[in-house]
């Protein structure tokens, strides 16, 4: 699905990747807010389309360019039970202090939004390794 957003001009490029943080607080009184702040706060996007549209932006205290984007896939490690392609679920950072480990990224990093639903796409062969015991499975994920 395409979702439009505002981005600056450096940023409203084509194929350019962003995570959407949420909005500021100067956001609040936007008249444009309901076209930029619709995006899932924590989710990465893709550029798609530049729009040949500019709006005045407070954040960025210049015009912004309206962007088509869609949501990004991601890799992401999930309980081995729930790793079935096509089903959703709702996962997060894990807790886990082992930072030695190869999927500490992708499991406990802080890229990872506390909590929010994906979408599995693709699941990996194998159980993917968990220094803390888990039975975990690397998925990518919408």
């Amino acid at each position: 699905m395409v979702e439009i957003t505002l981005l600056s001009h450096a940023q409203a490029k084509v194929g350019a990747e962003f995570v959407y943080l949420g909005g500021a607080p100067v956001c609040r009184t936007c008249p444009y807010r309901h076209a930029c702040l619709t995006l899932d706060p924590g989710r990465r996007y893709v550029v798609s389309r530049v729009r040949p549209v500019e709006h005045p932006c407070a954040l960025q205290e210049t015009s912004a360019n309206v962007v088509e984007v869609t949501a990004a896939p991601r890799t992401l490690v999930v309980e081995s039970m729930s790793a079935v392609a096509g089903s959703a679920v709702e996962t997060g950072r894990y807790s886990c202090n082992r930072l030695d480990c190869a999927n500490w990224q992708v499991c406990a990093g802080p890229s990872l939004p506390p909590k929010q639903r994906f979408k599995i796409q693709r699941v990996e062969a194998g159980a993917t390794e968990c220094l803390i015991g888990r039975k975990l499975k690397r998925v990518e994920a919408l």
